[in-house]
């Protein structure tokens, strides 16, 4: 699997030899792969006009391009913005309330993001092909897939040490702009350009996968959720700034702690594994279907509901798995 950001043919559709070559060499004689752009096709032929594109067929003659676009910007956030105001208001109905959950989209984009990543997964087991996955600048939805695809895909990402190897490797190194994306949270009546909850949707996916799958991921929601507030608001340093630049320049790592030094204490570790954990070495098909895709309550609701009852069952699991 390789992601990149869009090509730069622009409006006069320029070649970069480098970038055929190197795709060439990916692929074996006779092989062909496949190109999964996470924009419309309309909107990556109107960014040539600015610059960029896509890879033209005649110059990529082995790769095959798949569209398969997913919202990354003020959509999305807008989305999210709408979904915690429902999840806040208790006087609504019951109509009401669905009414404004479907009416929002962000379990629309779930189940985007899952059906792309399962793509790009099914084009790797299945047809043992290679895959390129690039949007426009290859920091947001190409991260989101190619993070997801791997959690589908490889078991030892779904271990705790393999899922922040994850982290580290497909959002923190490859510049996802965090500063940027999570400057607010969804309760500011600030509406920054910039914002979007791309990463927050990679948790919610991984999230479902986790419901859908509950032997298979070592840790349990307890992680997600710390690592959904340590991106919005942190005491630690593995989510500041918006890339390594940013990161070497302002000194983070010798000046601030590291959150996976925090959670990989044995005290502390121990809070985020799941009891119910069996290692799989099977790929894991999460199902898309709208009656599969629910919506993450220990998220949206955990500001208006207690969640008391359900820690004291997960410690009496753990509880009563240590006593076997």
């Amino acid at each position: 699997m390789l992601r990149s950001s869009q090509p730069l043919t622009g409006p006069n559709r320029k070649r970069c030899r480098e970038d055929e070559m190197l795709l060439g060499k990916v692929l074996d004689k006779g092989q062909r792969g496949f190109i999964i752009d996470t924009r419309s096709a309309q909107a990556a032929k109107q960014a040539r006009m600015t610059g960029g594109g896509t890879e033209p067929k005649s110059s990529y003659p082995q790769w095959r391009r798949l569209h398969r676009p997913l919202e990354r910007g003020r959509p999305l956030q807008e989305s999210f913005i709408k979904l915690v105001e429902a999840c806040n208001d208790t006087s609504i109905n019951m109509d009401r309330w669905l009414s404004r959950l479907e009416s929002c989209r962000w379990l629309s984009h779930v189940k985007a993001a899952l059906s792309t990543a399962c793509l790009a997964a099914q084009c790797m087991d299945r047809e043992e092909a290679s895959v390129l996955v690039h949007g426009a600048e290859g920091t947001d939805t190409t991260l989101l897939v190619t993070a997801l695809a791997q959690v589908i895909l490889d078991p030892s990402c779904r271990t705790l040490a393999g899922f922040q190897g994850l982290l580290e490797r497909e959002w923190i190194e490859a510049g996802h702009p965090f500063h940027l994306r999570c400057a607010h949270s969804a309760y500011s009546h600030a509406r920054l350009k910039q914002e979007a909850p791309l990463f927050l949707l990679f948790l919610d996916c991984v999230w479902q996968l986790s419901r859908q799958f509950p032997f298979s991921l070592e840790f349990g929601e307890h992680l997600l959720l710390t690592l959904f507030d340590n991106a919005y608001a942190s005491a630690y340093g593995t989510f500041l700034c918006n890339n390594e630049k940013e990161r070497c320049l302002c000194k983070v790592k010798e000046s601030t702690h590291s959150l996976w030094a925090w959670l990989n204490q044995p005290g502390e570790k121990k809070k985020y594994l799941n009891p119910l954990y069996s290692h799989n070495a099977l790929v894991i098909w999460p199902s898309v279907e709208p009656q599969s895709i629910q919506l993450w309550q220990g998220l949206f609701f955990r500001w208006i509901r207690s969640s008391q009852y359900l820690d004291e069952a997960w410690a009496e699991i753990q509880r009563l798995v240590e006593g076997n």
